[in-house]
Protein backbone atom coordinates (compact mmCIF):
# COMPACT_ATOMS: atom_id res chain seq x y z
CA UNK A 1 0.00 0.00 0.00
CA UNK A 2 1.05 3.45 -0.88
CA UNK A 3 0.68 6.20 1.79
CA UNK A 4 1.29 10.21 0.75
CA UNK A 5 2.48 12.38 3.56
CA UNK A 6 2.12 15.77 2.85
CA UNK A 7 2.39 18.71 5.76
CA UNK A 8 2.32 22.37 5.87
CA UNK A 9 5.44 24.35 7.39
CA UNK A 10 3.64 24.59 10.81
CA UNK A 11 2.71 20.92 10.80
CA UNK A 12 5.87 19.64 10.18
CA UNK A 13 7.11 18.09 12.83
CA UNK A 14 3.54 17.18 13.93
CA UNK A 15 3.72 14.61 10.74
CA UNK A 16 7.38 13.60 11.95
CA UNK A 17 6.40 13.20 15.58
CA UNK A 18 2.78 11.46 14.15
CA UNK A 19 5.22 9.00 11.65
CA UNK A 20 7.46 8.06 14.49
CA UNK A 21 4.48 7.29 17.03
CA UNK A 22 3.49 4.74 13.81
CA UNK A 23 7.04 3.35 13.00
CA UNK A 24 6.55 -0.31 13.42
CA UNK A 25 3.45 0.09 11.12
CA UNK A 26 4.75 2.56 8.74
CA UNK A 27 8.14 0.37 8.46
CA UNK A 28 6.26 -2.82 7.28
CA UNK A 29 7.27 -3.60 4.22
CA UNK A 30 4.04 -4.07 2.51
CA UNK A 31 3.39 0.32 3.11
CA UNK A 32 5.45 2.22 0.79
CA UNK A 33 5.53 6.33 1.51
CA UNK A 34 5.65 9.17 -1.08
CA UNK A 35 6.02 12.78 0.52
CA UNK A 36 6.44 16.17 -1.36
CA UNK A 37 9.52 17.45 -0.93
CA UNK A 38 10.53 19.00 2.42
CA UNK A 39 7.85 16.35 4.10
CA UNK A 40 9.52 14.04 2.62
CA UNK A 41 12.90 14.92 3.49
CA UNK A 42 11.53 15.48 7.18
CA UNK A 43 10.56 12.04 7.41
CA UNK A 44 14.15 10.52 5.88
CA UNK A 45 15.66 12.54 8.27
CA UNK A 46 13.46 10.49 11.27
CA UNK A 47 14.74 7.17 9.38
CA UNK A 48 12.38 6.27 6.77
CA UNK A 49 12.11 5.53 3.37
CA UNK A 50 10.07 7.72 1.21
CA UNK A 51 10.10 8.82 -2.49
CA UNK A 52 10.05 12.44 -2.80
CA UNK A 53 8.06 14.29 -5.20
CA UNK A 54 8.27 18.13 -5.94
CA UNK A 55 7.57 20.57 -3.14
CA UNK A 56 4.01 21.49 -2.71
CA UNK A 57 3.79 24.87 -3.95
CA UNK A 58 6.10 23.43 -7.21
CA UNK A 59 3.70 20.94 -7.68
CA UNK A 60 4.19 17.84 -5.58
CA UNK A 61 0.46 18.24 -4.57
CA UNK A 62 -0.13 17.74 -8.39
CA UNK A 63 2.36 14.86 -8.40
CA UNK A 64 0.40 13.14 -5.50
CA UNK A 65 -2.55 13.86 -7.16
CA UNK A 66 -1.72 12.53 -10.09
CA UNK A 67 -0.66 9.06 -8.42
CA UNK A 68 -3.90 9.04 -6.52
CA UNK A 69 -5.99 9.29 -9.74
CA UNK A 70 -3.24 6.51 -11.44
CA UNK A 71 -4.70 4.10 -8.49
CA UNK A 72 -0.77 4.23 -7.24
CA UNK A 73 -1.78 5.79 -3.78
CA UNK A 74 -4.32 4.36 -1.85
CA UNK A 75 -3.76 6.89 1.09
CA UNK A 76 -3.31 10.20 2.08
CA UNK A 77 -2.07 12.32 5.05
CA UNK A 78 -2.07 16.21 4.36
CA UNK A 79 -1.47 18.12 8.03
CA UNK A 80 -2.57 21.03 6.75
CA UNK A 81 -1.93 24.14 8.80
CA UNK A 82 -5.97 25.84 9.12
CA UNK A 83 -4.79 28.88 10.26
CA UNK A 84 -2.68 30.30 7.16
CA UNK A 85 -3.62 30.95 3.50
CA UNK A 86 -1.35 29.39 0.88
CA UNK A 87 -0.57 30.22 -2.47
CA UNK A 88 -1.04 27.28 -4.01
CA UNK A 89 -4.74 26.71 -2.73
CA UNK A 90 -5.78 25.71 -5.81
CA UNK A 91 -3.43 22.65 -5.94
CA UNK A 92 -4.82 21.57 -1.88
CA UNK A 93 -8.32 21.60 -3.54
CA UNK A 94 -7.63 19.42 -6.62
CA UNK A 95 -6.07 16.53 -4.78
CA UNK A 96 -8.83 16.94 -2.11
CA UNK A 97 -11.21 16.66 -5.13
CA UNK A 98 -9.22 13.60 -6.51
CA UNK A 99 -9.14 12.13 -3.54
CA UNK A 100 -12.92 12.57 -3.19
CA UNK A 101 -13.39 11.34 -6.77
CA UNK A 102 -11.39 8.48 -6.51
CA UNK A 103 -12.78 7.43 -2.75
CA UNK A 104 -9.29 7.71 -1.46
CA UNK A 105 -9.27 8.24 2.31
CA UNK A 106 -7.72 11.59 3.23
CA UNK A 107 -7.01 12.68 6.81
CA UNK A 108 -6.16 16.39 6.86
CA UNK A 109 -5.25 16.61 11.09
CA UNK A 110 -3.45 13.64 13.55
CA UNK A 111 -7.01 12.81 14.90
CA UNK A 112 -8.29 11.52 11.46
CA UNK A 113 -4.74 9.92 10.35
CA UNK A 114 -4.84 8.16 13.25
CA UNK A 115 -8.00 6.87 12.60
CA UNK A 116 -6.79 5.76 9.44
CA UNK A 117 -3.31 4.35 10.72
CA UNK A 118 -5.03 1.63 13.13
CA UNK A 119 -7.33 0.98 10.18
CA UNK A 120 -4.92 -1.09 8.67
CA UNK A 121 -4.06 -3.15 11.70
Amino acid sequence: MEIAIIAHDRMKADMVQFLNKNKALLSKADIEMVATGTTGSKAENAGFKVLKMLSGPMGGDAQIAARVAEGKTQMVLFFKDPNSSHPHEVDINMLIRVCDVHNIPLATNEATAQLLINSLT
